[in-house]
């Protein structure tokens, strides 16, 4: 050992506190790695690794009368150590509630064979959207079983009794576990510490379960005991992304304090000119809202004039911002859209005997906080979703009632905040899912295609050279569920019978129109003019039951409908992959039923309005299609939609992405071909198949790549009797990209 590990020990057990001897571990998973080591010493267990461009890190652990304790965190720059931290304890405290099913679920379930019986409700529930567990009393008529008491609220302060201790090595990873030794409220568990080689993170996580019924719950996780002195100071960027710092040289908090905090970062400066960053997962911390504003997601809490705790939080109720316009008359006719709101902070699920993970993540280095900055957010490339060469970027589903925003503003010309907001994030084309909720959806023609003309208007004023909006529709009109309906083209139609209707028609005014009042109506329609429509939010909110309720139908078989969309609910973190039972549950299934063509996932938001100062990116995923270039508006969108319809895009979070892919080989033996790139360390890729009954999935695990890398993989597989293949790729935060699944010839 250096001379700087002993001095830095000594220091250590210097300090007046008592200390127990850790457990002896098992190290029965351990084998030492180049640049990754855990060795054992009176002063307790130190893990050092070699972090980024050459940094040294490292983090001791020890015993206190039975609670963890984090003796050291350090960062290593020249020839000496940094502390960042000395004698910390983890803390945390969650809340939870009773998980409803809603009555937007139960609505579809009603009228679908069988009916809404009792185990149809306890397997449905945990689909939930509309619910808001903490709200009491509730949204009458939101979710079932109202109104909410007071004693359904859990809330629980992690306790400690540390009676062992597991040291494992998983190739350029190291975990250290405290097993059984944390009771949180109603959950029980373990404490696990882990490090990666090549990356500066350190991720701390609860690992528990409860036996407690229809268990919804947010859990808050971080680090107290850090010390204050004259140069301590945490900085953060405020929404407005100007640099915000707190010296805690104020009072005593007798609650955490959130800062609403762009990026959900907050950094520690230390003495010595190192710095400690803490945020949370960069997307599975997040659950399903319909707008993002920013919940402060770090927080500090001064707990004595010596002593301050760091972490990262979850809000316990939305908060919703003031709708667009410029009057009290304009908020007043909008509020009922911000109430509307409240109702829906659905929380995670934590079904009975599930392991749940809770993690934070700290960001070790010997740099300042500038740097730590630029370092943190490399992960997420900036918070924005990076260009590719030969891929568009396009996101789908959003609600922002465009034409009444122009109609109430006066001017076709407005620049809505949203598409700042797009265009910051680096996205290339926006679908619009107006006239569901808004304007008059259901109107035969003569209000609608006025309507349609501003909704129309106004996307082409918004679109230019390399930023395309397109007035897309979820019409909720003949098939049964919810659903999208994208043409190549503005197209006035409508889905509402009318006296002497036709199917086309031609207008003075606005010449050749449509009307679809049949399903049989809205599939000519979709044939004639090439349009796409897939499944919004399938098996959950309205579209509960569906697809599989027309899955017989010549809708769903037709090579118009695409499939379902893609988003991360529910949440449940026991899961390894984002809405993994029922997105990829789903898209296997409908792959597997009878129908012309394959069937795809499509990434989409299904939210409202959004401002620059929101954090929309860890609440969205997106669609990289192949494309050379964006369409314009007055163009013909077909490239897009055909691009689409072939299956030639992925879906991505942003931290993982797909630079080619195809299936080499023919006959039995075949090599799935992906080149890859990421940022944080990843877990495991995923070859996924089906003969056209049995789903198998062939994991990959990936822990020996470090992070911020670029590899080209080639999974062999036997394709004999084989339907169909996908790939996914998935990373040590939960983030993910996949594939569309390839039908085999």
């Amino acid at each position: 050992m250096n001379q700087s590990i002993i001095a830095a020990a000594t220091l250590c057990l210097a300090a007046p506190l008592s200390y127990s001897q850790i457990p002896q571990c098992d190290r029965s998973h351990y084998r030492p790695e180049p640049g990754l080591a855990a060795t054992s010493a009176a002063y307790g267990v130190e893990v050092a690794w070699d972090g980024e461009r050459g940094q040294q890190l490292r983090a001791v652990f020890n015993v206190r009368d039975g609670n963890p304790v984090v003796r050291e965190l350090a960062a290593k720059k020249g020839g000496n150590w940094i502390v960042l931290g000395r004698d910390l304890t983890p803390e945390y405290d969650v809340v939870s509630g009773k998980r409803r099913i809603s009555e937007q679920q139960m609505a579809p379930l009603r009228k679908l064979p069988g009916g809404l019986t009792p185990a149809v409700v306890e397997r449905e529930k945990w689909n939930a959207f509309w619910d808001a567990p903490l709200m009491i009393p509730g949204n009458p008529g939101g979710s079932a079983d109202l109104p909410r008491k007071p004693e359904e609220i859990g809330r629980g302060t992690a306790t400690y009794q540390v009676t062992a201790c597991e040291i494992r090595t998983d190739h350029a990873r190291l975990e250290l576990t405290f097993p059984n030794s944390v009771t949180l409220g109603i959950f029980k568990g373990g404490l696990r510490y882990t490090v990666y080689r090549g990356s500066n993170l350190l991720r701390q996580e609860v690992i528990a379960s409860t036996n407690e019924q229809s268990v919804a719950y947010k859990y808050n996780g971080g680090l107290k005991g850090f010390a204050i002195n004259d140069k301590t100071r945490l900085v953060w960027r405020d929404v407005a992304q100007n640099w915000q710092q707190y010296r805690f040289g104020g009072p005593v908090n007798e609650h955490a304090v959130a800062l609403v905090a762009r990026n959900r970062l907050a950094i520690l400066e230390v003495n010595g000119g190192g710095s400690l960053a803490v945020f949370p997962p960069p997307h599975k911390f997040f659950f399903s809202r319909e707008i993002e504003t920013n919940l402060g997601y770090a927080y500090y809490r001064k707990d004595g004039p010596s002593s301050f705790a760091i972490g990262t939080r979850m809000s316990e109720n939305e908060q919703p911002y003031r709708p667009y316009g410029l009057s009290e008359e304009l908020w007043e006719k909008r509020a009922h859209e911000a109430r509307h709101h409240i109702h829906n902070f659905a929380l995670y699920n934590a079904p009975p005997g599930t392991e749940q993970h809770m993690p934070v993540y700290f960001y070790l280095t010997a740099e300042d906080s500038r740097a730590t900055h630029q370092a943190v957010l490399a992960y997420t490339h900036n918070d924005t979703y990076k260009p590719l060469p030969g891929f568009q970027v396009m996101v789908s589903h959003f609600h922002f009632h465009f034409n009444e925003q122009l109609t109430d503003l006066g001017s076709l010309d407005t620049q809505p905040s949203w598409a700042s907001v797009f265009r910051a994030l680096g996205v290339n084309i926006a679908i619009l899912a107006d006239f569901h909720s808004d304007s008059h959806p259901t109107d035969p023609g003569p209000i609608r295609f006025k309507e349609q003309q501003v909704y129309f208007e106004g996307c082409r004023r918004v679109s230019d050279d390399g930023f395309l909006m397109i007035p897309g529709e979820e019409p909720d009109a003949t098939l049964g569920g919810h659903y999208m309906f994208v043409l190549p083209r503005p197209l006035y139609w409508s889905h509402a019978p009318g006296p002497g209707q036709k199917f086309e028609d031609t207008d003075a005014r606005f010449g050749k129109v449509f009307h679809t009042s049949t399903p049989a109506d809205e599939l000519r329609l979709l044939n004639e003019q090439r349009g796409l429509m897939w499944q919004t939010h399938p098996r959950t909110k309205g579209s509960s039951g569906y697809p599989d309720a027309i899955k017989d139908w010549d809708h769903f078989k037709s090579d118009r409908f695409l499939g379902g969309s893609y988003q991360s609910l529910p949440v449940d973190q026991s899961e390894k992959r984002m809405c993994e039972a029922r997105c990829f549950g789903l898209l296997d299934e409908m792959n597997n039923w009878p129908a012309q063509s394959a069937k795809y996932l499509i990434a989409e938001g299904d939210t409202y309005m959004k401002y620059p100062d929101d954090e929309t990116y860890p609440e969205l995923e997106v669609n990289y299609v192949k494309l050379d270039r964006v369409p314009k508006f007055d163009e013909p969108w077909t490239p897009l939609l055909d691009k689409m319809r072939a299956g030639e895009f992925f879906v991505s979070s942003g931290e993982i992405l797909f630079h080619n892919w195809s299936i080499e080989g023919t006959g039995s033996k075949r090599t799935f071909m992906a080149e890859v790139e990421w940022t944080f360390p990843l877990e495991f890729m995923e070859l996924v198949s089906s003969d056209g009954t049995r789903v198998d999935h062939q994991i990959i695990p990936a822990t020996a790549q470090m992070p911020f890398g670029k590899q080209t993989f080639k999974i062999p597989f036997d394709a004999t009797g084989k339907k169909w293949v996908r790939f996914a790729v998935w990373d040590s935060a939960g983030n993910g990209a996949f594939l569309q699944p390839v039908h085999l010839k």
